[in-house]
């Protein structure tokens, strides 16, 4: 007996079906992409100014005209109003985020994820540090061009950038320090072992050519910790003739002799100064941390 066959028209009409069935599940993909891309886009720029205003000045009686173009000359960022769309692909897509203390120099990718990155933008982070890039300050993460203005507020609070200590740090350490190469970080180095550490973040300014201008750079930077160091008054007169700013035998024999000679409530730079023992170089150099930390 012969095998039944469907007739044309059956066969028609499940071809047709069928494709259809693929144009649907076609287009039903096409549209979760595009919806996706759309709402990644949005996602994008959540957090961007889209529109700048410039406030036009009034002068005012008396106003200098450079005084009004100054003032019109500074843009005011303010994000547009979004369409209702926009807002619930916002509410619908928003990433949980979480708020930790953390150093941008060392927080991982998945951690700045946490903190509401996106993967792009963590890897972004993590790709400047692995170049060589650093955040010495706060406002420098705030810099970075994946890092939005709203972002940045919510974080700052949280970021926590640990100061360099002077009588820890190695010359690798130094050298990090803006304006400070492998030169000067072997001389602060060489400087707190000859002083037996650190009084005070200022007697880096007793280095060679180590000027204000180079400590006003950093001072925000550093911090000195606690070491067992002698201020230079309670140095016993043939140890401090290898004082680095004494460096003489004649000059540590005038400190000795004038301690014998004063009470210790005058044993300062500026007697040293008014007695001609030392120049004025000399005495802003010893009288920048004449006291011993607590």
């Amino acid at each position: 007996m012969g095998k039944l066959e469907k007739p044309d028209g059956e066969h028609t009409a499940f071809k047709a079906g069928a494709l259809s069935l693929a144009f649907l599940i076609i287009g039903y993909q096409s549209a979760l992409f595009v919806h996706r891309a759309a709402a990644l886009q949005i996602i994008a720029h959540e957090d961007k100014p889209d529109t700048v205003y410039v406030p036009l000045a009034v002068p005012q009686e008396g106003q200098a005209p450079e005084a009004v173009r100054s003032a019109a000359a500074e843009p005011v960022r303010r994000p547009s109003q979004h369409a209702p769309q926009a807002r619930a692909v916002l509410r619908n897509y928003r990433r949980k985020v979480e708020n930790f203390r953390f150093n941008p120099n060392t927080v991982s990718s998945e951690d700045l994820q946490r903190l509401g990155f996106s993967e792009k933008q963590a890897a972004s982070i993590v790709a400047y540090r692995e170049k060589g890039g650093r955040f010495r300050r706060k406002a420098d993460f705030a810099k970075s061009y994946v890092v939005s203005d709203s972002v940045y507020r919510r974080l700052e609070p949280y970021i926590d950038i640990p100061k360099t200590d002077i009588n820890r740090a190695d010359s690798a350490a130094f050298d990090t320090l803006p304006g400070i190469g492998p030169w000067f970080a072997a001389r602060m180095v060489a400087y707190r072992e000859a002083l037996g550490g650190y009084a005070c973040p200022e007697q880096l300014m007793n280095i060679w050519r180590f000027d204000e201008e180079k400590f006003n750079a950093l001072k925000d930077l550093i911090v000195c910790g606690s070491c067992a160091a002698k201020p230079f008054w309670e140095w016993e007169v043939e140890a401090l003739r290898e004082h680095p700013d004494v460096r003489s035998a004649a000059l540590a024999r005038a400190i000795g002799l004038y301690r014998s000679h004063h009470p210790r409530e005058q044993w300062t730079a500026q007697g040293l100064l008014e007695a001609g023992i030392v120049n004025e170089e000399q005495a802003l150099k010893l009288g920048r941390c004449e006291k011993s930390r607590d």
